[in-house]
C-alpha cells in the first residue's frame, strides 16, 4: 500500500542550524517524505540546497496559504518559512522496484525491492531468501511468481512460503542425507533462528548445526560433510572446517 509524500512550493527562507549553519532565500520546492526526511530543492542541479535525513520530529504549520516546516534531529534543526506560497499537495508514493509480474489478487504491479516481492496495489509482501532469483514463470497454484533458490540443489518454488514452502522442498531432498561429524547421528533439515539448518538429530545431547549456504552440493569435503559450490567459491557445509581444500 502507498504512503504519502507532502510537497510544498513557494518563496521561502531556509535556515539550517547544526553541523553546517546556513540561511538561504529563494523559490524552492520542499519535499517531506514518509520517513520524515525533508529535502529543499531550488532550480539548480539534482542535489537539495538543504536537507535533514530521518529527523526525530517534523512539524508543519499552515496559516492561510503560507506554511512553515520545522525538522529536528538531535542538535540539528531545519526550518523552512514561506513568504509567498505557490501551493502544497500530498501524493501517494511507494517503493520502486524491478517489475516481476501482476498480483493475482488485485492485479496490481508486483516489484522486487530489496529482499521482498511487493504489490504496489494491495501492499502484499513476500520475503525472499538470500540469493533468490525471481522468475518470469508463475506458480500454477496461486499465480504469484516462482523463484529459483540454491540450497544444496536448485529449487523452483513459489515466492509465497505458505503456497509452496522452500523448507519442505529442501527437507524432502536432504533430510538425513548427511551424518553429524561429532556424534554420527543423522543431520535433519530444520529452521531455527530464522535460518535453514542441517542440525543433529541427537539434539539437545548434540547441538551441532550448520547453516545451509546459497549453493549446490559439489562433492565431499575431507571431513565427510558435503562441499558446496557457491557464488563466492567452493566451501564445506561447515564454514569453519579446517580440513576443507577449495
Amino acid at each position: 500500500m502507498s504512503d504519502t509524500m507532502s510537497v510544498f512550493a513557494g518563496e521561502c527562507t531556509t535556515t539550517f542550524e547544526g553541523s553546517r549553519e546556513r540561511t538561504q532565500r529563494g523559490s524552492v520546492v520542499v519535499v517531506v517524505k514518509p520517513d520524515k526526511t525533508v529535502l529543499v530543492h531550488d532550480a539548480d542541479g539534482y542535489q537539495p540546497v538543504a536537507w535533514l535525513t530521518r529527523p526525530d520530529t517534523v512539524t508543519v504549520e499552515t496559516a492561510g496559504e503560507g506554511f512553515g516546516i520545522t525538522a529536528r534531529a538531535g542538535d540539528q534543526t531545519l526550518r523552512v518559512v514561506s513568504h509567498e506560497s505557490a501551493g502544497r499537495a500530498d501524493y501517494p508514493v511507494s517503493e520502486a522496484g524491478v517489475p516481476v509480474g501482476r498480483c493475482p489478487d488485485c492485479r496490481g504491479a508486483l516489484v522486487r525491492t530489496g529482499g521482498d516481492v511487493a504489490c504496489l496495489g494491495c501492499g502484499d509482501r513476500y520475503g525472499l531468501p538470500a540469493g533468490a532469483t525471481v522468475l518470469e514463470d508463475a506458480c500454477e497454484s496461486c499465480g504469484l511468481p516462482l523463484m529459483r533458490v540454491d540450497r544444496g540443489a536448485t529449487f523452483e518454488v513459489c515466492v509465497d512460503y505458505a503456497c509452496d514452502p522452500l523448507d519442505e522442498a529442501v527437507r524432502e531432498r536432504f533430510d538425513r542425507a548427511w551424518s553429524c561429524p561429532d556424534c554420527g547421528e543423522d543431520l535433519r533439515i530444520i529452521r531455527a533462528r530464522g535460518r535453514l539448518l542441517a542440525g543433529c538429530d541427537a539434539y539437545p545431547d548434540c547441538e551441532t548445526a550448520f547453516s545451509l549456504p546459497s549453493g549446490v552440493v559439489a562433492g565431499e569435503c575431507a571431513c565427510g560433510l558435503p562441499a558446496f559450490e557457491t557464488a563466492a567459491g567452493r566451501r564445506c557445509l561447515d564454514g569453519a572446517c579446517q580440513r576443507f581444500e577449495g
